[in-house]
């Protein structure tokens, strides 16, 4: 008897820790990070952060955040949406493209507000109308920043024949991966460039994909913001300043780990303006009309440490980080 009271209990106890039973009036935000990284997860703090300042406070009991991690890990990924989609949340909060993606191909009800991921028609999911799924909110990116940031690298960059030769890697299963690619071969002609291209789908090569890419001659890196990119850039960092090869990038968070320089989208920012709208919808009880936004803020930003080992001087347009 004493058992069987006991699991009944433990039984009632993961009931009320994994359901919706506390106060129904509290709304509940599903969050998903894609997979673990300190420059990705601003977008969750900026996120938050735009939530408390318009009164959606955990600590108040004002909203409740049901975090998740993917580790990187599709599968992980789906069972987390449909958790959430299980749990019936108000709405999901998707920071990078595959957990956007994913969302949207579980759910067609539930308000999915996206953070660090590019306009909907370059992760194909619009119909054939062009139109982007109803329930798809929250703030998307361009192409635009490959414009700003790849354009950094002829104002420091010497060539070491006629022309600089820039490389990169690429995500073969991220489709901002292969956009950013072809945009940057469009402007490579323009800017005096030779792209120099391999692909990587997984963190784990990074090593012999970068030394390869090395071995090509090359005059700098650009690091393409997708998820292998983020995982691996220790490594690429570590064996571009080997070769005395400078990283430039579109992030600013990969200058503060070791990229020269950066024109493009502050993470932190991304999240806070998804978070802005994530309240908006809110506070008007779901009524809010909502469209999907373009990344508001881009700065121009560099790493002081690494800019004075390649001999870069930067104007004061730029912040030091």
């Amino acid at each position: 008897m004493k058992y069987r009271y006991l699991s009944f209990v433990l039984f009632v106890f993961f009931c009320v820790a994994g359901c919706r039973t506390a106060d129904d009036s509290v709304p509940v935000i599903g969050f998903v990070d894609a997979f673990q990284d300190e420059t990705i997860s601003q977008a969750r703090v900026g996120f938050i952060a735009a939530l408390e300042e318009r009164g959606f406070s955990e600590n108040k009991n004002t909203v409740r955040i049901q975090y998740r991690n993917a580790q990187g890990d599709i599968p992980t990924l789906t069972q987390i949406v449909n958790y959430f989609i299980s749990e019936k949340v108000d709405l999901i909060a998707s920071n990078t493209t595959i957990a956007t993606i994913t969302a949207i191909q579980r759910t067609s009800e539930i308000p999915v507000f996206m953070m660090v991921s590019p306009e909907p028609k370059m992760m194909n999911i619009v119909n054939d109308a062009g139109d982007a799924p109803e329930n798809l909110f929250g703030v998307s990116e361009t192409l635009d920043y490959i414009d700003t940031a790849f354009a950094l690298i002829p104002e420091f960059v010497s060539p070491k024949k006629d022309k600089i030769v820039v490389g990169m890697v690429y995500n073969q299963a991220e489709p901002q991966s292969i956009n950013a690619l072809e945009r940057m071969r469009e402007n490579a002609g323009r800017l005096g460039v030779i792209i120099e291209a391999l692909p990587l789908n997984n963190s784990s090569e990074a090593q012999m994909v970068t030394m390869s890419l090395l071995n090509k001659d090359i005059d700098a890196f650009f690091a393409n913001p997708d998820n292998t990119v983020f995982a691996a850039f220790e490594t690429i960092v570590k064996n571009c300043n080997e070769k005395n090869v400078p990283v430039f990038t579109s992030e600013s968070g990969l200058v503060e780990r070791g990229a020269v320089a950066a024109f493009g989208a502050d993470i932190y920012a991304w999240g806070y303006q998804a978070g802005e709208q994530a309240a908006t919808y809110l506070k008007n009880n779901k009524s809010a009309k909502i469209a999907i936004e373009t990344v508001e803020i881009r700065k121009r930003v560099y790493n002081a440490d690494v800019a004075k080992r390649f001999g870069y001087n930067f104007s004061t347009e730029f912040e030091a980080i």
